[in-house]
């Protein structure tokens, strides 16, 4: 992973945005709807894809009276490639070069279920959806200093990638499933940089997490237990979601942000505190198993991601 050396950073520090499009998965609400905010004071043209419409548009109205950025609504839904494919035609169609290509959407410790195309829910949607995506969109970054966005979890650090039981249909465990998936998303982040790099590309691949930040997927999750849990401990200990949000606009739009970089709090168990450069666990750069992880998804989703 790369390192720059940027500690307690906010969002005062960024330049204006104007001229810059910012793609963000999963951005009507919590960590991903903050982070349009910020961007959008900052003169950022902003597009927000989720699945609702009517939550959509309820957000996009909110955005319109943050600031001079535009903002506009793309429909997707990551749970189904059928939309993510029909999301990346429309996407081409509307929009001209993408500056920051942020894949913030997920789901978290749901229980067993499957996407459309038959996949783990959680693996399915906040990896394979986003690996798919990422794979269609990739020629609309822009190639002269554009980024993709992998928006991680501290909880990557207790994930193990089993590709014999990639879907967990073995034994199922919603916790295992979500920290299986996080895993994923960091594993593609740093092997993406790795691609780019070895390609000569000017095309950035960085990757960020919120710290333990108080929004609603924590109140989505399917187990009562949890979720009783969730509602004090947040109230105890978790950052406003704001406040999570800021690495996920530094990785998106600080000119200093690194490919191979990971930024996050950098407080107590990076659950908080200070934003910087953060620590992946080192699962998460394990070349040959990112390797793999990136040909088996290939395979699943049935597209090659060139780069």
């Amino acid at each position: 992973m790369t390192t720059t050396g940027i500690t307690d950073w906010t969002p005062e520090e960024l330049p204006d945005l104007g001229g810059k499009t910012f793609l963000i998965t999963g951005s009507n609400s919590g960590i991903g709807f903050e982070a349009a905010k910020i961007l959008a004071r900052r003169n950022g043209h902003v597009v927000i894809a989720c699945r609702s419409e009517e939550k959509g548009k309820r957000a996009l109205s909110e955005l319109d009276e943050q600031g001079a950025g535009r903002c506009e609504l793309l429909m997707i839904d990551l749970a189904d490639s059928a939309s993510i494919r029909a999301a990346a035609d429309e996407a081409k169609s509307r929009f001209g070069a993408i500056y920051a290509l942020i894949n913030n959407a997920g789901v978290m410790q749901t229980p067993e279920q499957k996407t459309e195309d038959g996949f783990e829910m959680q693996l399915g949607t906040n990896h394979l959806g986003h690996f798919l995506w990422t794979a269609l969109m990739m020629d609309q970054v822009d190639g002269r200093g554009g980024r993709i966005v992998t928006v991680g979890s501290i909880m990557h650090k207790f994930g193990r990638i089993d590709f014999d039981d990639l879907m967990m249909e073995r034994s199922y465990d919603p916790n295992s499933a979500y920290n299986r998936s996080k895993l994923a998303n960091l594993l593609f982040a740093m092997e993406l940089h790795r691609r780019l790099e070895a390609a000569g590309s000017k095309i950035k691949s960085i990757a960020c997490h919120p710290g333990y930040s108080d929004t609603a997927l924590q109140s989505k999750v399917g187990n009562p237990l949890f979720k009783a849990v969730y509602s004090l401990s947040n109230a105890l200990f978790a950052q406003p979601a704001t406040r999570g949000a800021w690495p996920t606009v530094l990785a998106a739009a600080d000119p200093r942000a690194e490919s191979g970089g990971y930024y996050g709090p950098t407080g107590t168990f990076d659950a908080r505190g200070p934003v910087g450069d953060s620590d992946l666990e080192r699962r998460a750069l394990d070349g040959p198993v990112a390797k793999r992880l990136w040909e088996r998804s290939e395979e699943l989703v049935g597209e090659e991601l060139k780069v």
